[in-house]
Parts: C-alpha cells; sequence; structure tokens
C-alpha cells in the first residue's frame, strides 16, 4: 500500500477514550504461572475523529499523549506502506478504522499485496484459546478429563474445531509427575472432542524443562500436536535439541514462541530454523509492526499466529493481516462479550473466522453505551475551533 491520500491540512478533531465491560461465557482458571484470570475483561476504546469520520479500537492511551497529538498533521502519522509510525500506535487501531472508513474499504484491503476479486470472502482459521487450568480443585485425572473435555465441547458447539490448551500444571500447582500425567491425559481426551480433523496445540508457559516437553510430546504422539508453544524460557541450545530430537522421533510438532517479553534475538532463532511459530502479541507491538516484519518471515517460510488473550479485540482485528501476510496461521479466539461494542458480523464457522466485508475494521459503537462510559472514567478532547 502506497501512503494514504491525506490533506496536508487535516489534523485530528476529537479524540475520546473509555473503557467498555468485557465478560467471557465462562471464567477462566490458572496456567503454569499465574492465578486463576477470572471472567471480567475490560475493553479501553479510543475514538478518533477526523474530517467528520470516525475510527475507533482498542488503546491505551493517556489524555496526555493524546493532547500531544491533537497538533500533529495526520499526514504525519502514517507511514509511506501506510502502517502507523512508531511514536503514534497508542491510537493506530482508531487511525486504520478510521483510514479504512474514509477510503470505503476493509482493513485487510488497504494493505493487501495482490488485487482482490470479485465476491472475495475472507475467512481465516482459528482456535479456541479458553481450555485453562480450571481442574485443579479434582482429585481424580478422569474427572478433571471429562471438565476440559466440557468445555472444549462448548468451544466446538461456537464453531471451533481447533483448541490450544494449557499445560504444565507441574510447575507450580501439582506436583511435577502427577500434573505432567494430568496434562498428558487432557490432552488426549480434548483430541476426542476434536475430532481426527482438528487441530491441537498446546501452551506450557514457560512451566516445562527440555526433558518434560519431550516426555510430553513422546507419550502424545498419536494425538498428533499441531505446536508446543513456550515449552520453556527461549533458549537457543534447548530448541535445537529439541528440533533434532522431535526429527529422530518423526514427530512433526511445530515450536511456537514470542509472546510477552519475547528474547529480543527471537526473529534471528527462527531464521535458523529453531522456531517455526512467531507469536507477537497483536495489540502490542501490534498491527502495523506485525505489517512490517510478517513479509519478512514470509521469506524465510516462518509461520506467524498473534498471540491475543486478555481482550475481544485481537479476534477481530489479526485476520486483517492475511492478505499482507502469507504465513498468517491461526485468529487466536478469546470468547468475550463486550457491552456497546457490536462484532455481529464476525462468525466462527467450522473453525474459521468469516471476516466481514465491511470498511474499517467491521466493528460498530453502541453510542449511548460509549457515551455513558465516557461519563464514567473516560475523557474527550474536542480541537477548539478558530473564528
Amino acid at each position: 500500500m502506497k501512503k494514504p491520500l491525506i490533506g496536508n491540512h487535516w489534523k485530528i478533531e476529537r479524540i475520546e477514550w473509555a473503557v467498555l465491560p468485557g465478560k467471557r461465557a465462562r471464567s477462566a482458571g490458572s496456567n503454569a504461572r499465574l492465578g486463576p484470570h477470572g471472567s471480567n475483561v475490560p475493553l479501553p476504546v479510543a475514538r478518533i475523529t477526523i474530517e467528520g469520520e470516525t475510527g475507533f479500537g482498542w488503546s491505551i492511551i493517556s489524555k496526555e499523549e493524546a493532547e500531544a497529538l491533537m497538533d500533529v498533521p495526520v499526514r504525519e502519522l502514517f507511514a509511506d506502506n501506510g502502517t502507523i509510525k512508531p511514536p503514534y500506535r497508542k491510537i493506530e487501531f482508531p487511525l486504520l478504522d478510521w483510514l479504512g472508513k474514509i477510503q470505503h474499504k476493509p482493513v485487510y484491503e488497504l494493505f493487501a499485496k495482490r488485487p482482490i476479486p470479485d465476491r472475495f470472502r475472507l475467512s481465516i482459521p482459528c482456535y479456541d484459546t479458553s481450555l485453562y487450568f480450571d481442574d485443579l480443585h479434582l482429585t481424580s485425572d478422569a474427572e478433571a478429563v471429562q471438565l476440559i473435555q466440557r468445555e472444549a465441547a462448548e468451544g466446538k458447539e461456537r464453531g471451533h474445531t481447533n483448541f490450544k490448551i494449557k499445560v504444565g500444571r507441574g510447575a507450580k500447582h501439582m506436583p511435577v509427575e502427577k500434573g505432567t500425567r494430568r496434562d498428558i491425559s487432557i490432552i488426549k481426551g480434548v483430541r476426542q472432542i476434536a475430532g481426527q480433523d482438528g487441530k491441537i496445540m498446546i501452551d506450557a508457559n514457560n512451566g516445562y524443562n527440555l526433558n518434560l516437553a519431550k516426555e510430553v510430546l513422546l507419550q502424545t504422539a498419536e494425538d498428533r500436536l499441531f505446536w508446543i508453544e513456550e515449552a520453556f524460557h527461549e533458549d537457543p541450545v534447548l530448541y535445537k535439541d529439541l528440533k533434532e530430537w522431535m526429527q529422530e522421533q518423526e514427530l512433526n510438532v511445530l515450536i511456537s514462541d514470542g509472546e510477552g517479553v519475547a528474547a529480543p534475538p527471537l526473529v534471528e532463532w527462527a531464521k535458523q530454523g529453531l522456531i517455526d511459530v512467531l507469536q507477537y502479541d497483536i495489540r502490542n507491538p501490534g498491527f502495523s509492526f506485525w505489517i512490517e516484519l510478517g513479509p519478512e518471515l514470509d521469506t524465510y517460510g516462518i509461520k506467524t499466529a498473534p498471540h491475543n488473550y486478555g481482550s475481544s479485540y485481537g479476534n477481530f482485528v489479526t485476520g486483517h493481516l492475511a492478505l499482507a501476510v502469507d504465513g498468517l496461521l491461526f485468529v487466536e479466539w478469546d470468547e468475550v462479550r463486550v457491552t456497546g461494542l457490536d462484532s455481529s458480523d464476525y462468525r466462527i464457522e467450522q473453525g474459521y473466522v468469516q471476516i466481514p466485508e465491511k470498511p474499517g475494521f467491521g466493528l460498530s459503537l453502541d453510542e449511548a453505551i460509549f457515551t455513558k462510559q465516557l461519563g464514567k472514567e473516560g475523557w474527550s478532547l474536542a480541537r477548539k475551533k478558530v473564528n
């Protein structure tokens, strides 16, 4: 995409910021590092107005930071390729949503590397990311398996066929041997729900060591895991060992990593073939970051699957990378109902997210609810009119 056509004198007319209440379908339990994640998932939203058109999206910008942007020409916010320049990325999602609306195009079309054919409908594979340690209160592995199976079945009813399972119960919450045994049993139980065609990923949140990772992979070989995520803290020596061992065992399981505070040389390790899938977060470092990095990863055959948890927002924006990043594997779907956010044009069908052919990110705000939330804990800045 070339730098968008934007008037030389355009400036932001208004920035509004509020928090919309969000709630998961069910409370999420622990992972290998942390305690229960709960059910409340608020969505911080900024809305901008430029030339009478609005755009909105996830943002953690402060009022003071927003004040500094009111005098910046809109042209200066965008890089030559249409992404948002790094100093302004705290409002990149509102800006990209606005850009799509003012150009009457979905965001995915703004960054598409190739012409989009007529009657095109974008759909991207997704996975249910909700299978946490909700079983720690149970002493019986069989009962634990049944519980997680019921949760996976709920996801299947919502249209999912692919699932990511949190593992690493023996890192903190259970004795190592017992926790690892339960991890393995639950993986096998979820495979029964997913069926033969569903993809299953496991995420240890750095709760395994090299030998534990090998043991789990060996014991679940017949369950055909698609990837193992954050098996242990990023270490090229251990990843090389794991890679070579999997090749010897003829295990076709991908290694994924990159969420959170990822090791700086992670991209280089991926280029060396030590990591197969990179997972930098979709909100931070963000969409523009992925538009820049994704094509570089494509040249090396490195797959991408941006991390998205703790917000529903990534459910909707991640798929818009697909026509710019060939290696995009999945949308990580965190099921959250946000009061005041209309996302009804996004649907999950047979393991795919259907991306709406609507301007911007295809979402809309309930004006009454957003205004109410502005009055509760939000703020609003407006450019002063010059007579």
